[in-house]
């Protein structure tokens, strides 16, 4: 049986976005809370950008982040398997 979709309406950078997901409501709210943090965080580093090029930078540091520690979880599963 298909689970219903929550929609949850959300702020992120002076926007409102109204979000569906399979998700619970708290968790969207917690996503979009975070992804407004670190949007307001590259604004106040880069006061002259739009709001485009905000998401972009935020995209790549957001990219940046998350492959590194893809490759730090990697090294450590790497290193328990050669452990065993």
């Amino acid at each position: 049986m298909n689970k219903p979709k929550n929609k949850v309406m959300v702020q992120i950078f002076g926007e409102n976005y109204a979000l569906k997901g399979d998700i619970e409501p708290e968790r969207i709210m917690e996503l979009a809370a975070f992804l407004d943090s670190r949007m307001q965080q590259a604004a106040r580093g880069n006061p002259n950008l739009t709001t485009t090029r905000v998401a972009v930078l935020t995209a790549l540091n957001l990219a940046d982040e998350y492959l590194r520690l893809d490759k730090d979880y990697k090294q450590i599963m790497q290193m328990m398997k050669k452990g065993k």
